[in-house]
């Protein structure tokens, strides 16, 4: 019986393929990592070919032969990554531009000295930022010859990962979602489709951009070859969306922080496409039969990659897991603070110029109190966040959060001392995944709509409040703002 999701989440380190129950039980993962490349200092790539064929081995895994007992796919993926391909032979035509990179921050200085910046804002809930996929496409035109001859030829096609998987799935189906739509600079958050006057502002060609399609409906099918069935396509989101849709947050007001590579918060606010003065971000959170759902999002690039960080690169630690009992070892940080801008500043600040920071060090600084800090960075990240939508008048009540770094039982309880609220986690925290399997679910009509799917597929949470007094707390945050300063 088809009564089972198929749910392909294409991160940013790794792709994973997983099975969901229509109960939200997951029965099935398999995940291989993807190679990061790093050609210069600030760029981030991935191969497009790679994040294919290893998602459709994990498919093919958890499947096992038995493709008949898929009743959709759902999709989530790492956003504003760009792929460009030749839409005739759907090869790639280089390295995807990642969603970290920020070779094109100059370009972003240059049209904000035009000016350029409050009109685009007012249109699309973006700022002018390396982090969205437009200055990536431009870049990919200006400086790669295969890129700029597919234009000229009208065989380039661009998207985000999610649209690189649809058409590589499809056979040539080339579409995006509007919530990794939305994440581009060329989709006006009131517009149905691309934008042929934002494209020609930042030099993109409207033809080579995809559909803007629903995040859940009968979207595409996969080829029976890809994977033995033709299966339909029904549910696409990007990973933040995703999570805030697998978090429940169905409500307007509703909040959730996911705190994986990077650290990202939405906070749903209905059908009000939302403004924010304060330097946070609109964007479209779901959409069904063209009408939308909109959230205001605030984005910090480093979290979990932190610790990746001092793993990899400083080997201070032999796993992430460790970082809980060396911040449990020791009663502070001993005033060791780190302002995690190894990949600049994001919300609320966007400065992509800043550089990572680590002071307050001293001969009693050890490898515990640099974790610790590493920990405390995500609630200091937190709080700047929270003080910006709130400035926006969407204050947050509660928090729930997700991701890799959420299981942290420590950090859990530090972000609820910092916040001062409560902070809630599911017992399942891969809720981007989730979020898809849902957004397929509703897609294919197991289940009427996204509440009902929530209600059936949402397990249980637990629940950490403050237990900070308030001196510790603002003597905690005025020693972030210094260091702050110093980034």
């Amino acid at each position: 019986m088809a009564d089972r999701i198929l749910v392909l989440d294409a991160g940013t380190t790794s792709t994973r393929a997983m099975i969901f129950a229509p109960d939200g039980r997951m029965e099935a993962v398999a995940q291989e990592d993807l190679t990061q490349h790093y050609p210069r200092p600030g760029w981030v790539e991935h191969d497009a070919g790679e994040i294919w064929t290893k998602t459709l081995s994990c498919a093919r895994e958890v499947l096992g032969g038995q493709p008949d007992t898929i009743a959709a796919i759902g999709i989530t993926n790492q956003r504003e990554t760009v792929v460009a391909w030749d839409i005739n032979t759907g090869d790639p035509l280089g390295r995807a531009i990642v969603w970290q990179d920020r070779r094109t921050a100059e370009f972003c200085a240059g049209m904000k000295e035009y000016g350029h910046e409050a009109d685009v804002q007012r249109r699309t809930g973006l700022l002018l930022d390396p982090y969205f996929s437009g200055t990536k496409m431009r870049w990919m035109l200006d400086h790669d010859e295969a890129v700029r001859t597919a234009a000229t030829n009208g065989s380039l096609a661009f998207g985000t990962v999610e649209s690189w998987l649809v058409y590589k799935l499809s056979g040539g189906t080339h579409i995006s979602d509007a919530s990794n739509a939305s994440r581009t600079l060329l989709l006006p958050l009131d517009g149905a489709q691309f934008d042929e006057d934002l494209c020609e502002l930042f030099g993109v060609p409207l033809a080579a951009l995809p559909k803007v399609v629903d995040t859940h409906g009968s979207l595409a099918e996969c080829q029976v070859d890809c994977l033995g069935a033709a299966i339909p396509i029904c549910g696409l989101a990007g990973d933040q969306q995703a999570a805030t849709i697998g978090q429940g947050c169905l409500s307007f007001g509703e909040t959730k922080a996911t705190y994986g590579t990077g650290a990202f918060v939405l906070t749903n606010m209905g059908q009000d496409i939302p403004r924010s003065d304060n330097r946070l971000l609109g964007t479209v959170l779901c959409q069904k039969n063209g009408e939308r759902t909109y959230a205001v999002e605030g984005a910090c690039f480093v979290a979990g990659s932190l610790v990746q960080y001092l793993r990899d690169q400083l080997g201070l630690i032999g796993n992430a897991a460790e970082t809980e009992e060396l911040a449990r070892s020791i009663e502070d940080s001993g005033e060791v603070v780190i302002v995690p801008a190894l990949a600049g500043l994001g919300a609320p600040h966007w400065k992509p110029e800043a550089r990572g920071v680590i002071s307050g060090l001293s001969f009693a600084s050890g490898r515990a109190q640099i974790a610790r800090a590493a920990l405390e960075a995500m609630a200091h990240q937190t709080h700047d966040l929270a003080s910006a939508f709130a400035a926006d008048g969407a204050p947050w009540s509660r928090l729930k959060i997700d991701g890799g770094m959420s299981a942290n039982d420590w950090m859990a309880q530090d972000l609820a001392d910092i916040l001062d609220l409560e902070v809630e986690r599911p017992d399942f925290i891969e809720t981007t995944a989730l979020g898809a399997a849902m957004l397929a679910a509703v897609g294919c009509g197991m289940h009427p709509d996204l509440a009902s799917a929530a209600k059936a597929m949402r397990g249980g949470t637990s629940a950490f409040r403050s237990a900070m007094s308030s001196d510790v707390r603002e003597v905690r945050l005025s020693r972030y703002a210094r260091a702050l300063s110093a980034a």
